[in-house]
């Protein structure tokens, strides 16, 4: 039997007895007491065992206790004694020290005289070393040894250090630079020969020898001239080519790019800070070219087309601006092995050329729009070709407006915003004048303003339909443009919110300047992602690009005014297109009104027809005029039924934008405001009858079968109206109430009527009121 699974942390009495009748239960099922009794007098002998081992083990412990406690007894005396014995060595160590104190500061004084002994021989020898290096140099140039003849300045130039406060100290320096001059001009040949052939090791020799006269400045404009000539004279071959400015600028980046990779490699062997070097090799190769960038960019300028400027520019800056973004690459892994300001000259050499444009930015692109919208047509010579054109000009419109934001982004990185704004007022302006000036000339073509040559009826729904499709477009330009301002102001905050700081708040333009300043300062980021020609060139033209960035921020890209302006001067263009529909229905109204007032005057049929005063008045019919008037009534339901069955968002929300002439009064049930189609009706409804109604008033007098006549057609007009579900204007109702009212009875009933009407009407009638 194993006992020593007992011994086992994880020791589980059930899986030690299913274990130990595992073998029972396969060879011999019917012994299982038996086994069982077995295993019990086997542990009981176990058990046992142990108990005999746990006491002997017990005995002998006891019995070593007494030898134990003597030994600990002991072992703490000998620690009692050691302390004291350190009590004693720590006492003398202090009095050793308390002893030989002075002597110990006499032992340093006497070193410091040695060592300052030891520092002056040194100096006086290196004073010494002068007169005789003075003398050697002269062999030494002979030998013409670059290394020896360094050796020895460097050991002058050290000797000199030591004679500050010698008389003749600034001769001696004037005639060690001297000598400096001469090594540089001997070495001159052999200098550039290296540079041009880029030869490492002469390259490194020369660096140990400037390096050590304090000439590297000198070594560096050596390298800085070689190998700018070659890419200054490559750049003037080029620009005289027949070559475009673009692909001039093209190649020459190339070539200087491929110019940085490979200098880079060549300066990380020869000099310490490579990068620093080929950065200043780039700063002056830039600013030595001739001719220079600017002048190119103005030249380019001047030839190019007025609508073709902003174009050729955005070329322009696209093409460096992706040399920058290459060389940006290159030096981001390096950068903190780089020197952070000439990096940042480099960027600004870079850039700079393109910085005046920038600031122009806004000119240019209202320029631009200007010209491109005013060749987008609006007027043609037919009605149905306007209206062609005034729906397929609100896509060209949107075009060219996403198109300026891209323009903004590209080349000013968002900082022109506020130039990019102005540009869009104008455009919206330009466009929005241009659509009035078509409304206008619409208006002529449709005949809305002249005089009718004829009374002859002419129903024509055409003006109408043209009408309804103008209206549509006007609200496809306001949802196009509620739509376009939000897509601005994420692309605004997109690009040009990297620029507003999260303490900023609006503030007077010092102290913009002042957070502006302590940003540079303490600035170590990436001066590649942080050019800002704004910041630097205008303060004011910033701090207005802040203003607008913080109210963005404030009220949220979904609530921005930034088109506030041309939203309002559409919205006014779709109340003109409201009105010249108004106008185009009510038009054959008007025309049938218009001869009223003067029929009673001009003894013609009409009004002043000469029946009998006491003809009944059911045999009166309305006169042809109204129920002209009445019939074009009864078929505008079917002409604004497209109000209602047309499913076009863009004509709903310019119907909801506009308001029409004559609206309801205030205390009217306005259950038509809720259907487009009823809300025309009712307009032009109350129009007619406010207009009968001016008309009445116009005419000179009114006999009295003309009294009758015409309140019979008031009573035709009006059941008209009730056919419609419309109620009569109270000024209709008081005028037929004054109209039937005898001579006799008229003041009476004139009292709960308005003064002036009842005044007018007594005239008309020739009634003494």
């Amino acid at each position: 039997m194993d006992f020593s699974k007992f011994l086992d942390d994880d020791f589980d009495v059930k899986d030690w007895v299913n274990g130990a009748f595992k073998v029972v239960r396969k060879d011999a099922p019917g012994k299982a007491d038996t086994h069982a009794a077995t295993l019990v007098m086997k542990l009981q002998l176990f058990i046992q065992e142990v108990n005999n081992s746990i006491e002997e083990t017990s005995n002998q412990a006891l019995q070593n206790m007494p030898r134990v406690l003597r030994e600990v007894e002991a072992l703490k005396q000998e620690a009692s004694f050691l302390k004291e014995q350190m009590v004693l060595v720590k006492e003398d160590i202090k009095k050793f020290e308390q002893d030989t104190v002075q002597s110990m500061q006499v032992l340093v004084q006497i070193d410091q005289v040695k060592s300052r002994m030891q520092l002056a021989a040194e100096a006086l020898q290196e004073a010494d070393k002068w007169a005789t290096l003075s003398t050697d140099i002269e062999e030494t140039f002979k030998t013409q040894d670059l290394a020896a003849i360094s050796s020895k300045l460097t050991s002058m130039q050290n000797s000199l250090a030591m004679l500050v406060d010698t008389p003749d100290y600034s001769e001696k320096c004037v005639h060690l630079e001297a000598l400096k001059n001469r090594l540089e001009a001997l070495a001159s040949p052999q200098i550039v020969s290296a540079f041009n052939s880029m030869s490492v090791e002469q390259s490194k020799l020369f660096v140990k020898v400037f390096s050590e006269i304090d000439r590297m400045p000198q070594l560096l404009a050596y390298y800085y001239k070689c190998h700018k000539g070659q890419l200054v004279s490559m750049w003037q071959d080029l620009s005289q080519s027949e070559l475009s400015l673009n692909q001039q600028l093209s190649e020459f980046y190339d070539t200087l790019l491929s110019t940085w990779h490979t200098q880079l490699q060549w300066c990380s062997q020869v000099f310490k800070n490579p990068y620093e070097v080929v950065t200043v090799l780039l700063i002056q190769i830039l600013g030595a070219m001739v001719p220079s960038i600017p002048v190119c960019l103005s030249a380019a300028m001047e030839r190019a087309a007025q609508e073709q400027c902003l174009n050729a520019l955005l070329e322009l800056h696209r093409t460096t601006l992706t040399l920058g973004h290459n060389l940006e690459g290159t030096m981001m892994p390096h950068l903190g092995e780089n020197n952070l300001l000439k990096v940042n000259e480099l960027v600004c050499v870079l850039y700079d050329p393109y910085k005046s444009y920038q600031l122009q930015y806004g000119e240019l692109e209202e320029t631009h729009l200007l010209i491109q919208i005013s060749a987008v047509p609006l007027e043609h010579g037919e009605v149905i070709d306007c209206v062609e054109e005034l729906n397929l000009s609100v896509g060209k419109l949107f075009g060219l407006a996403s198109a300026a934001v891209d323009r903004c982004v590209k080349l000013t990185d968002g900082l022109g915003v506020v130039g990019l704004l102005k540009a869009l007022k104008a455009l919206f302006t330009k466009y929005v004048s241009d659509f009035s000036t078509t409304l206008q000339s619409i208006r002529k073509k449709c005949k809305l303003e002249d005089t009718p040559t004829s009374s002859v009826f002419q129903e024509d729904w055409t003006a109408f339909q043209n009408s309804v499709r103008i209206i549509a477009t006007c609200g496809e330009l306001l949802r196009q443009c509620g739509a376009f301002e939000q897509q601005l102001s994420n692309k605004i905050m997109g690009t040009a919110g990297k620029y507003l700081s999260e303490s900023y708040s609006p503030r007077s333009l010092a102290g913009i300047k002042e957070a502006s300043a302590a940003e540079r300062k303490g600035a170590t980021k990436n001066p590649w992602q942080e050019y800002n020609y704004l910041q630097r060139s205008s303060m004011a033209e910033y701090s207005c690009l802040m203003e607008v960035l913080y109210s963005l921020k404030e009220k949220g890209a979904g609530n921005s005014n930034l088109l506030a302006e041309p939203r309002g001067a559409l919205t006014r263009l779709n109340q003109q297109a409201q009105q010249l529909a108004f106008d185009s229905v009510f038009l054959q109204i008007k025309h049938q009104l218009s001869p009223v007032a003067k029929m009673e005057s001009q003894d013609s049929p009409g009004l002043g027809e000469s029946y009998a005063e006491d003809l009944p008045i059911f045999s009166l019919s309305p006169q042809e005029y109204i129920t002209n008037i009445g019939q074009y009534l009864m078929s505008l339901p079917l002409h604004l039924e497209p109000f209602v069955t047309q499913e076009d968002p863009a004509l709903e929300l310019a119907l909801h934008a506009g308001k029409l002439p004559f609206p309801p009064d205030q205390g009217d049930d306005l259950p038509e405001l809720d259907n487009t189609a009823d809300y025309w009706l009712g307009s032009i409804a109350r129009a007619t009858m406010q207009t009968y109604c001016d008309t009445i008033l116009l005419i000179p007098q009114l006999s009295a079968h003309s009294t009758k006549q015409l309140a019979t057609d008031i009573d035709y007009l009006s059941n008209v109206m009730d056919a419609l579900g419309l109620q009569p204007s109270r000024t209709l109702q008081h005028i037929v109430t004054l109209l039937r009212a005898k001579p006799e009875d008229y003041r009476q009933t004139s009292k709960q009527l308005p003064r002036r009407l009842a005044s007018t009407i007594a005239n008309l009638r020739s009634i003494d009121y």
